[in-house]
């Protein structure tokens, strides 16, 4: 049995041990639109990067999701979707570019069309992309409820924007 001044003292090292923090990607539930015509070729893929040496769709990187449904996203992420209507022979080709929110709605961000649509849409796709999560939607600025938050998180969720934050006091 050890003495009881012992289990104080290991609980005292326990609340005055430094947090460890993860990052921890907030995914919302997202309406992807189906573009063009569902019995013709069409894909979403959640943008991760921009190979600027490529003019097709294998330019952009990242993960595939069903279209014409509900899919988890993560917030601030850029959903690029393509779809083709018309014949097998003349397909018409759509694409647009998509911002996710984190109350889950999307912002059309660009277009384009033919089949120029991946060029068109490269660099724009890139700078969305280098813009980060600004597409995350109007601040709320300073709500009271901010209170009941310990410390340590808003000082990771201050540091997950980009802020150094100097906790002396």
């Amino acid at each position: 049995m050890t003495p009881p001044w012992d289990e104080r003292e290991e609980a005292r090292s326990r609340r005055t041990a430094p947090v460890q923090f993860r990052h921890v990607e907030l995914l919302v539930p997202a309406e992807i639109p189906l573009l063009g015509d569902a019995r013709r070729k069409n894909w979403a893929k959640v943008v991760s990067a921009v190979d600027d040496t490529k003019a097709s769709g294998w330019a952009f990187e990242g993960d595939f999701i069903d279209v014409g449904g509900i899919q988890d996203v993560p917030a601030g992420a850029v959903v690029l979707v393509y779809g083709e209507r018309g014949s097998r022979a003349n397909p018409q080709m759509e694409a647009a570019a998509y911002r996710v929110h984190a109350d889950g709605t999307l912002s059309k961000e660009t277009t384009a069309s033919g089949r120029a649509w991946a060029r068109t849409l490269r660099d724009e796709v890139s700078q969305l992309l280098a813009a980060g999560d600004a597409g995350l939607g109007p601040g709320r600025g300073w709500d009271p409820g901010l209170m009941a938050y310990d410390d340590g998180a808003l000082v990771a969720e201050l540091e997950r924007r980009g802020y150094q934050v100097d906790a002396t006091s």
